[in-house]
């Protein structure tokens, strides 16, 4: 079986910063994600994701810091989260844990209904916030 490559993207304006570290388990997002074509960005995300349930049986944990995402990023982050509730229920060990600046209660209600379908240990918490 052949690793997968970790992701390093760089953000932009308009997409998260994207960074995975398989030998760690963990995949994080921080950022905006309106990106003019979602699943340019997104699949190999979910490739990713696919890659590391499928060769590795240690834990997997997302660390978002999304703030802001478009219609088309929702629903490429529900195949994520959706990925990740078939791995939990055969018995892996994911989890999702989603940074939000306490300003912007509207992310906040969004990661919540995220969680409300998801099983697995899925922590929304508000981050340090630099004045």
């Amino acid at each position: 079986m052949t690793m997968i490559p970790d992701l390093d993207i760089s953000g932009s304006q308009s997409t998260p910063i994207i960074r995975s570290d398989w030998a760690a388990g963990r995949l994080t997002m921080q950022g905006d994600s309106y990106p003019e074509n979602s699943y340019d960005l997104f699949d190999q995300v979910i490739a990713w994701v696919q890659g590391f349930l499928t060769q590795e049986s240690r834990p997997l944990r997302l660390e978002l810091g999304l703030v802001y995402l478009n219609t088309s990023s929702v629903k490429a982050m529900m195949d994520i989260f959706d990925l990740l509730e078939e791995a939990h229920e055969q018995g892996r060990q994911v989890s999702v844990t989603w940074h939000y600046d306490p300003r912007n209660e509207r992310i906040a209600e969004l990661a919540e209904e995220f969680k409300e379908d998801c099983s697995y240990p899925f922590v929304i918490t508000p981050a340090k916030v630099v004045p």
